[in-house]
This record gives C-alpha cells, structure tokens and sequence, in this order.
C-alpha cells in the first residue's frame, strides 16, 4: 500500500515538475495542479474552389456571349470592380477567339482578357486602360510606334504575363518581351520593350 502511494506522489511530483519547466520555457505562469491541456492541430487543407468551365455574360445588343477554359476562370475570379471596369463583352469573330500565333482573347467594352492557350490552368490575364491603349498601339519590330507594324499580343510587346499591378507609385503590366506602366498621378505611360524604353505612340 506504502510503494503504491510513494509511485502515485513521484507520478504527480513529475508532472508537476514538467509543467513548471514548460512554464519557464513560455514565460507563462502555470497551474501544476491543474491537469494538462492537450490541443489538437489541425491539419486539413482547404482545396481552392474548382474554376467554371464556362461562364454565360450579355454582351452588347443583348447577345449571348459564352466564356470558356481560362478565359472562363479569369472572369469568375475577377473582383467586383474588375467585372465592372471590363463592362459587357463584345461580340463577333474580330473581338474573340484566337491569334495567329495560338493567344486566346475576349475583348470587353473596358478591356480584354487573353490567355496563352485554352489547356485547364493556363493563367489568363486583363488588359485595361492606359497600359491597354499602348499595348494596342501598331509598333515596328523594335517597338518604335509604326502605322506598318503590329499591335497587342502580334506585336512586339507579346501577349499579357501579368495583370496590373502596383509597384510603386506605378500600375506595371509585363508581357512576354516588356512591360508598360502607368503613373494615375500624372498619366504617363513608358513602354519598354527587350529591355529598350521606347515611345509610347499615345
């Protein structure tokens, strides 16, 4: 009866010890006589909501306009003011479908949204205002504003690899040979392209 006793007091001594040490590592005071509280980690991770395929919009003269693959997922992901600020698609053959060199598009009434291809998981992204105006503006093969050259994803600049966004004071949008920023304070534009800065044509 004597050794279970002893055994039971050296348990709770222990015990007692372990948390007193704990409470020295944490700087927190600790009840030794209150039992231990165990708490369970969780470990479940949250898997990103599946894209739609297809997204339904009116578009202009209240036609039908069907959103498919990335460009789909683009504008389901898109914020409230970006939804807004792209306003209704447009239609006809010359406002969506594909480049020559593969680049998917859907113009807006704000803007456009492209994506290299139409696999599940190419990123797509949107082109607006200023940074879209000088990206659509017809350059030479140097970037040089040319009414012979291209323009947009045929031109120099390349098709989006980014969307807009803030570095500095400056809106940066990066394509696939440049980039065009954008100062809201004093509404320049440069344009980059191959690493030259080159006139912005607007």
């Amino acid at each position: 009866m004597r050794a279970t006793a002893y055994r039971h007091k050296a348990v709770v001594g222990l015990a007692a010890a372990a948390l007193i040490t704990a409470s020295c590592s944490t700087g927190e005071n600790v009840d030794a006589s209150a039992p231990p509280q165990v708490g369970l980690v969780s470990t479940t991770v949250e898997e990103a909501p599946e894209q739609p395929t297809e997204v339904k919009l009116i578009g202009e003269r209240d036609v039908e306009v069907t959103l498919t693959g990335p460009i789909a997922a683009k504008y389901a992901s898109a914020t409230e003011e970006q939804k807004q600020a792209l306003g209704k698609p447009l239609t006809g053959d010359r406002n969506a479908g594909a480049r020559e060199r593969g680049v998917l598009f859907q113009q807006f009434q704000g803007g456009v949204i492209t994506a290299e291809n139409g696999e599940a998981g190419t990123p797509a992204y949107i082109t607006w205002g200023k940074i879209r105006e000088a990206w659509n503006v017809e350059r030479d093969a140097d970037g040089v504003p040319d009414d012979l050259g291209d323009n947009g994803s045929m031109g120099p600049l390349g098709a989006p690899t980014s969307d807009e966004h803030p570095v500095g004071d400056l809106l940066v949008q990066t394509f696939d040979h440049g980039q065009v920023a954008f100062d809201p304070k004093t509404g320049h534009v440069a344009v980059t392209v191959n690493g030259k800065v080159v006139p912005s044509g607007l």
